[in-house]
Formats: C-alpha cells, structure tokens, sequence
C-alpha cells in the first residue's frame, strides 16, 4: 500500500573515474585485479536464492592469459531451468503486489552500493574475465550499469504518471501491470552493464525473470547476482541459469508461462528464438513480447569537409576499443580519394603505437578477444585478405595475430578496393576496420551504397563540415542506421542521452536505456470509473 504520490531522485549519468596514474582509485583498482587473480572461485546457477550443487565444472580462464583459470563454473541443467521457473512464477505474486517505489528502492540501493563497494569488484571481474582495459571496463560495468539502475526508474515513474484525460463525472485510470507469465533473459559476453540491464529492466516492472548470461561472461554475472541480492532483491525475482543455450531455450520456450525474451546476441540465435516462439505461439497464455539487440556492420562516413584529426580518432577509437567488440564497433569506412592519402599516412603512423596485451597493465589500449573461437574466424578473415590483396584488397595494415599467452589480434585495416568485399559486409566482432575509398566526386553515390550494402541497421557517423553534406547524409542514411552520429565515433551510446538500438537485422529497436523499451515489459489496464451512470436505456434520438 503506497501513503503517498512519491517522486523519485532525478538522474545524473554517473561519472567515469580516469584511473590516472598515482591515484587512489587507480591503486584500488590494481590490489583488487590481485586479489580476483589470486582467487579461485566456483560459480553455480542461483535459483530461488539458493546456490546450486557443484557439478563437472568448466574452467573460467582470462583471454589475455588463457592458461590461467580465474574459477570454474557448473551449467544448469534442464530439471534446474525447470526449477527456475517455479521459482519465477513462484515469486510473481508478492514482487509485482510490492508498490512500484518499493521495487525501485532496490535498483537505487543497487546503484549506490554498485558506485561503492562493488565498483572495483565489478570492473575488475570484467577485466580479467572480458578483458576490458581499466577505462572499458569503468565505462561499462560500472557507470552504464549505474545509469540503467537510475535512469530506469526514473522512466517507470514517467509511465506511471503518464494517465488518461477524465471528463466530468467520470474517472479514468491506467495500471502498469507486469506481463503474465516470467521473462527470459539472455545477455552477451560483451557489456556487463547490458548484462546487468537486461533482467532487471523487466524486474523494476514486477516481472520475475530466468536470466541466461553469457558463457564468456559467468564471472562478472556473478558479481552482478551478488550485488543485487545486497541491495534487497527477494530470492526467486531472477534467477541466474548459466549453461548451454539451446538447451536452456528449448525449456524455456516450451513453457506456456512464458512472457518474453530480453536478449542481445547474435541475429542467427535471435532469428532461431524467434522461430520457436511463433512454432510455438498457441501454447502460450499471451503473445510473448520479443525485444532483441543483435549484430551491425557500423559505418564511418566522411566527406570531403572532414576535420581529419576528428576522423582518424574516430576510426581509432571506434574500430579497436574493446577489441572492437563491441555491436556498435566501426567496421566499415568510406573515405574519399582526395582524404586518403593523408589519412592513410596518419594510420600508418598510429596503429603500431596501439600497445595490446594483458589489461591489468594500464598502460595497455587493447586487450584479447574472449575466446579462442573468435580468435579463429578472425585470423582466418585477416589471412584471407592478405592472400587476395592486388585481387580486390588494396593493402592490409597490421594484423598480426598471436595466440601464445592470450588471444591477440593486433590492430586491424584492410583497404578493400571492391566495395563488396566480405569484410564490408559481414560482421567479424573484432578489431579489423576495412576502409573503401572512393571517388571525391561522388559523394551521393557512395551514401546510396553504403545504405543498400549491409543487412544490418545499429549504428554509423558522418564526418563534415559542409551542412549541406550533413543533411544529405542523414537523409539517404535514415534507414541505414539506429543511432546516427554527426563528427563522432559510432559506439559509447549513455543511457538518457542517446538511447541505443537498430533495426533491420540489428534487431528490434526498442532502445535500451530509454522509457520506450521499459514499456516493453508492462501490459497497461485501463480502469473507467462511472460516477453517474444511465439509469435510462432509451437514447433521446429515439423520442
């Protein structure tokens, strides 16, 4: 019972520590990447609050050092999914009978302790088990993480306040109820913050929710669980089931009480989940919501009026941070003929300074990709292009590949003369830019190329400075990309600010970190009170 009509504390984006050298944040940091080091630790699915028993467990290893093993972790299995989704439908009742304010003192209490004791413990678990350099990591598990937290209840109490007109003598209300049934979330390896987001976004809406983190990822999701049951979360609201995903999906999806899917991953799983779910459409008590973010093929566009300094940052930057893991990463370039020469003498230039290696050195820009899978298909690409150049590959920049110690793929650029090229199109998920360049003349021509040569539809930026260039660029580009940048890198979208997600085969853009995907998870009751109601059943034309 709420006593109250109560306002929420108004977000602020949380701010990025700098981790500069000689720093107590800095040197907190590095004693808790130690510590995480030095500590074996096993992982097993939480269901219902209760931690599982110890089954065959597979090693939890650093991708800079894949010889070391951080832990272990034991799968759930498909009796434990069906455990855990008793225990969602289980603790339905009481969390979505909670006042919504008393759901989303959790989610503040978890940004505090998260802006707290938890933010080295989080940021350091996604270094060493994600290998996100101090910064990445910051800006991920710790600040976007914070936001969803903050911002996300901010937005339930717009929708909350948001109610219909009541003309006189009566009373017109809405309800923001939960979905029927449980919410099946399924997060990536590569944001924690996503995979923070992804079932608690349904959570703060008074569902209960069967979260499957990534494989890749099982040591920061823990960490995750661990806060949010500090801040209060009652046992059974999620329930953490890491193991083998199609066969988590497969009892997942044959549930009649099942009520959506939160996912982020690839287009093929999702286009598979998707699938199923209309296969398996007439046993469900409601039509499950389908909410997906999934790959892209970003683009960095420049015109001829390009800042040049801005630019070759912005490739740097958006190409081979995080490894260019990342579904925003920019992986594709058009850079006309008369900027080439002088970009390509600045890359040149540049892309040997980048130090990669292991990420508990701070000095260090890249660290490894997160599997040796990865680590395969994107060596075989840079191979491949090598062994083609003069036969629609002009060159390839860097590329060197080692897979000793950790898995190590060295900066990237391939500078594809056929604007087809299989790298301007498919999306490898690693730090390989290819550049296309083309003619200063024809600026129009290659927009329209750009837009019609990639199934997906994330992210992508314009470099100019002519307005007129500008304007023609996001015009023949509307429908090319989610998020638009203009003199910016296409990834680092912030909660509130630039609300995330693409169409197309990039997913189904309901823009994670904004009111419109919150509402994804609520299924609204319009309640019509009549203060005065006909006594008469004759209408006046009948007289």
């Amino acid at each position: 019972m709420s006593l109250g009509q109560f306002s929420v504390p108004s977000p602020v984006n949380e701010p990025a520590f700098g981790y500069e050298p000689g720093t107590l944040a800095r040197t907190a940091l590095e004693a808790e990447l130690r510590r995480q080091a030095q500590t074996y630790r096993e992982v097993t699915p939480i269901i219902g609050g209760q931690r599982g028993a110890t089954t065959p467990i597979t090693p939890i290893t650093m991708p800079h050092a894949h010889g070391r093993r951080l832990g272990g972790w034991s799968g759930a299995t498909p009796d434990d999914v069906k455990r855990a989704i008793e225990a969602a439908l289980a603790a339905k009742p009481s969390w979505m009978a909670l006042p919504w304010e008393e759901r989303a003192a959790v989610f503040l209490r978890a940004a505090n302790l998260l802006r707290g004791k938890y933010r080295d413990r989080l940021n350091a678990a996604t270094m060493l088990g994600q290998s996100k350099t101090a910064h990445q990591a910051e800006i991920d598990s710790a600040c976007e993480l914070i936001d969803f937290f903050t911002f996300n209840v901010h937005f339930l109490g717009r929708i909350m306040a948001e109610q219909p007109h009541s003309p006189v003598g009566q009373w017109n209300r809405m309800e923001a109820r939960p979905l029927d049934g449980f919410v099946f979330a399924v997060s990536p390896f590569n944001f924690t913050a996503i995979a923070g987001n992804l079932p608690t976004a349904p959570a703060l809406c008074g569902n209960t929710v069967v979260w499957k983190p990534a494989s890749t990822a099982i040591w920061s999701g823990a960490v995750v669980m661990e806060l949010l049951e500090e801040a209060g979360l009652p046992p059974g609201v999620i329930n953490f089931v890491p193991g083998p995903a199609a066969e988590i999906s497969s009892v997942v999806l044959a549930s009649e009480h099942f009520g959506g899917v939160h996912f982020t991953g690839s287009t093929d799983v999702f286009q598979s989940l998707w699938h199923t779910i209309g296969s398996n459409l007439r046993q469900y008590r409601q039509y499950p919501r389908i909410v997906g973010e999934t790959g892209g093929k970003d683009f960095v566009f420049a015109h001829g009026s390009a800042d040049l300094d801005a630019l070759v940052v912005a490739l740097l930057r958006g190409a081979f941070e995080y490894q260019g893991q990342k579904c925003s990463a920019a992986s594709r370039a058009y850079i006309p003929s008369d900027l080439w020469p002088v970009v390509r003498e600045r890359l040149g230039d540049l892309l040997p300074q980048i130090r990669v290696g292991d990420v508990a050195d701070l000095r260090n820009f890249m660290g490894a990709v997160i599997d040796k899978r990865s680590f395969t298909k994107l060596r075989d690409a840079i191979g491949e292009a090598k062994a083609r150049v003069g036969q629609g590959v002009g060159e390839v920049l860097g590329g060197f590949c080692d897979d000793r110690e950790g898995w190590f793929i060295h900066p990237t650029v391939i500078v594809a003369e056929d604007p087809h090229y299989r790298t301007m199109q498919e999306e490898l998920f690693g730090p390989v830019l290819t550049i296309h360049v083309y003619p200063e003349r024809e600026y129009i021509e290659t927009l329209e190329l750009c837009e019609a040569s990639s199934r997906y539809a994330l992210t992508g930026a314009i470099f100019a400075r002519d307005r007129y260039a500008i304007t023609q660029a996001a015009e023949r580009l509307r429908f090319a990309a989610g998020n638009f940048y203009v003199n910016d890198k296409p990834t680092g979208a912030v909660v509130g600010q630039q609300p995330f997600g693409g169409s197309r085969a990039s997913g189904t853009n309901d823009k994670a970190g904004s009111l419109w995907n919150l509402g994804r998870w609520i299924s609204p009751r319009t309640i019509k009170e009549n203060f005065m109601p006909p006594t008469e059943w004759r209408y006046p034309f009948m007289g």
